[in-house]
């Protein structure tokens, strides 16, 4: 089985020592977003955690543990943005990012890790034509050591509407400028981009639609095959294979305006005092009306080893 470290937060930007604390004690309690008495207990065990994806806009408090996490096969989704204070408020220096990533793909291979180009905002000072030139230089400063992009437009969600109000949905038309200008710099530098549960189809821009944790990139991350599993999509237009998520939403101390995991900066300060390294939650602790529910783990690992020229 896959799990995801966080969909819903940002475990190494924030949570890093909470994660290898969890490590050690060999299982984690995710409280169910939805129903907040229900508990899952998850055992991080090699055994039957296949791979812990690893979500994050930095991820160097991550770095000196990456030795503690080979075990679990991490898979790193680093999004890189170009956008600036008024939107990202608490994401550190682009440059040092970037150059995190290229630490992560030393040490880790390049087929561990991918770069997220998401969301991708229009407005007065961010335009396409802005989103171009910034493409490119990311692609250039990275050749060598990331092959896969993932793009994205932004959603305008209920959350969003009320944090950033001036974001804007891009028109269909201004979806597909940036597709054909990206697909031209993915072409000369020979990289692959993908888009992860978008409604429109920019194949005919050698744009794949095949996500984010598709089973062809945990097979080649994992070099063997995985048994087959009906996909359990996380959003409409989703392909991507099942993952169970450890986080928990309104922790994410980035601030960021676009942020669908957030309900407000309230929240999330409120909760992060709750915040506890050493409890088996990522916020608060064991309550006497929580009823906790043993996961079913196992291995998807089918043992056959995935040779390169299948591909």
């Amino acid at each position: 089985m896959i799990l995801s470290a966080s969909t819903r937060t940002d475990i190494p930007a924030f949570y890093s020592e909470w994660l290898i604390e969890r490590i050690r004690k060999g299982y984690v309690l995710v409280r169910n977003p939805y129903n907040a008495c229900q508990v899952t207990k998850y055992r991080l065990d090699p055994e039957v955690v296949d791979c812990i994806t690893l979500w994050t806009k930095n991820p160097i408090p991550i770095l000196s543990h990456l030795k503690e996490l080979r075990p679990f096969h991490p898979y790193f989704f680093v999004t890189i943005t170009p956008y600036g204070k008024e939107i990202e408020p608490k994401v550190p220096d682009k440059r040092m990012v970037i150059e995190a990533v290229r630490q992560l793909s030393k040490e880790l291979g390049k087929d561990s890790l991918c770069v997220r180009y998401d969301p991708i905002i229009i407005t007065n000072r961010y335009t396409k034509e802005f989103h171009e030139k910034v493409f490119r230089q990311l692609i250039s400063v990275l050749h060598g050591h990331v092959t896969e992009y993932v793009i994205s437009f932004v959603d305008i969600y209920e959350k969003t509407k009320r944090n950033f109000k001036e974001a804007m949905p891009l028109t269909q038309d201004e979806q597909e400028w940036i597709a054909d200008k990206f697909s031209k710099i993915a072409k000369e530098y020979g990289i692959v981009i993908k888009t992860c549960a978008e409604g429109i189809d920019l194949t005919k821009y050698q744009i794949e639609n095949s996500g984010c944790t598709s089973r062809q990139v945990m097979e080649r991350h994992l070099n063997t095959s995985l048994k087959q599993r009906k996909l359990v999509p996380d959003r409409q237009y989703c392909t991507c294979i099942e993952s169970k998520d450890i986080g928990a939403y309104n922790s994410c101390l980035h601030g960021c305006k676009y942020c669908y995991a957030n309900y407000s900066e309230k929240a999330v300060k409120s909760n992060y005092l709750k915040h506890d390294p050493h409890s088996p939650f990522l916020i608060g602790e064991l309550r006497e009306e929580d009823y906790i529910k043993l996961a079913k783990q196992e291995s998807d690992i089918d043992g056959q080893i995935r040779l390169t020229f299948m591909d």
